[in-house]
């Protein structure tokens, strides 16, 4: 049976959390003296009045959290954030239609970046703010953050902590899950502090240094300007991010090592030197087209931008400084490729994450050995451990629903009237919360244009994406309502 109120009594304590994070937009948006802080305080407080009445009603719930309980959780609290947290933007008038608004935070949420603003610069600094704080919340996961409250009101979290935490297996560096989302928590506030002082350091404001940490340790990509980082005509900056980049692309568990001194635990992470050999590839190859094919751009120009949108696009951030659509057909396709990538898994990335792709080489591989040598046992392993064959298997499904749902989702898109090749890059976009993708919606546009019906699709990809697809395809399977 259900354990309806346990769910209810967890999405009531997550709405206080964001009730809180409402509060301190509004705070913000007071000290910049914006007509927004009464949308925050408004909405904080619906969202604060409903989470205690869920909150109350539901507290002597039955405990017991099952794996059913556990995904559902995670796939509803993605959508009720994002109910609560379009309301200022509503409420402003900033963002009046309610598909848009809806849009605008669930991309925020899900660190998608994709955006409906034609004028972000407009915006007030509170509604800016709040933007790359959705992200900055939805990057670690609502859910690990919540995973050091609960044991407190006896509740256990691990089910909650499988279905969210991205990858194959979720890494725990303490026995406890409560420590072990204390101790994720920190490496990633520590990391969104270092490069907002780097970036303070070259010369970028206070608040645009703020914002643009949050969203890239999100690897969410909403920026404080229409241009994105492109507006940042600076060398500095532009490295600064791009090195942050790949840090929040990075399994968060080696940057535990890293910081402990253990690099070489890092290094010998084999997900970690494809994610870096990737990355060196395929910068060195879009450096090499740029510089012959652009004939205005220094050998230091191409590298740096092949290097930034490489990095940008491989960890899924969506940040721009130069516009790819106008780099040839043949960069055009290296970026919508990189676009499947994805970064590590148990790192802030959406896409297909490096580790399914090493598995996927490997086994592919090991097959044309099978063929040569029926009787060799040639099992697949990472990092020096044989995985089992259900995990392979797992893995093998999981490229095969990404790549279906894609090809589904780019027959709606184009079904109600975008072009092909926007079809694909607004699904591709969405499904590997990337945010720009190619076409109409590529890293100088933005998805204003997509009619209503195609926005609420993208969102429900931007979901799947974010939770990996297995978590909410199970709950829309008839099997998973029996009791």
């Amino acid at each position: 049976m259900l354990n309806r109120k346990i769910i209810l009594l967890i999405l009531g304590i997550l709405l206080l959390i964001e009730a809180f994070f409402l509060f301190v937009s509004g705070l913000v948006s007071l000290g910049f003296e914006g007509t927004d802080a009464p949308a925050f305080f408004i909405s904080g407080g619906i969202a604060f009045l409903v989470g205690s009445v869920s909150f109350y009603y539901n507290r002597t719930a039955n405990k017991e959290l099952g794996k059913r309980e556990g995904f559902l959780i995670v796939s509803l609290v993605w959508v009720v954030f994002s109910l609560f947290g379009s309301l200022p933007f509503i409420i402003s008038g900033e963002i009046p239609s309610f598909t848009d608004a809806f849009f605008e935070t669930i991309s925020g949420f899900t660190t998608t970046g994709a955006s409906i603003l034609n004028d972000i610069e407009s915006m007030p600094h509170g509604l800016l703010f709040w933007r790359s704080l959705t992200q900055w919340l939805g990057g670690m996961g609502i859910i690990v953050l919540s995973l050091s409250i609960l044991p407190f009101l006896g509740i256990g979290g691990m089910q909650l902590f499988s279905a969210e935490v991205p990858g194959l297996t979720p890494d725990k560096l303490h026995p406890k899950v409560k420590e072990t989302a204390k101790r994720l928590w920190v490496i990633y506030s520590l990391f969104t502090l270092a490069e907002f002082l780097l970036l303070l350091g070259g010369g970028m404001g206070w608040f645009d240094a703020l914002n643009h940490s949050f969203t890239t340790m999100a690897t969410g990509g909403y920026s404080t300007k229409q241009a994105s980082i492109a507006y940042f005509n600076s060398p500095y900056i532009h490295y600064v991010i791009a090195i942050f980049m790949f840090i929040a692309g990075t399994n968060f568990t080696l940057s535990y090592f890293a910081l402990h001194g253990k690099l070489g635990k890092v290094w010998k992470n084999e997900e970690f030197r494809y994610y870096l050999g990737f990355v060196l590839a395929f910068t060195i190859l879009v450096t090499l087209g740029l510089y012959y094919i652009m004939d205005s751009l220094t050998l230091e120009k191409s590298f740096r931008d092949a290097l930034f949108q490489v990095v940008s696009i491989v960890t899924t951030t969506g940040f721009a400084t130069a516009d790819y659509a106008v780099w040839g057909q043949f960069l055009l396709f290296v970026i919508f490729a990189l676009m499947f990538f994805g970064g590590s898994a148990g790192s802030t990335g959406g896409g297909i994450k490096i580790v399914r792709i090493v598995v996927v080489i490997k086994n592919s591989y090991y097959e044309v050995k099978r063929l040569l040598h029926p009787k060799a046992v040639l099992p697949v392993r990472l990092n020096r451990k044989v995985m089992s064959e259900k995990v392979v298997m797992n893995v093998l499904a999981f490229i095969v629903f990404y790549f279906v749902i894609f090809v589904l989702g780019v027959g709606i898109m184009s079904s109600i009237g975008l072009d092909f090749k926007t079809a694909m890059g607004a699904v591709a976009a969405s499904l590997g919360n990337i945010g720009p993708g190619i076409g109409g919606v590529g890293p100088t546009e933005n998805f204003a244009f997509i009619p209503d019906a195609g926005k609420w699709f993208l969102a429900f990809l931007m979901l799947l994406g974010r939770l990996e697809l297995f978590t909410v395809l199970a709950i829309l399977t008839p099997v998973f309502w029996r009791s």
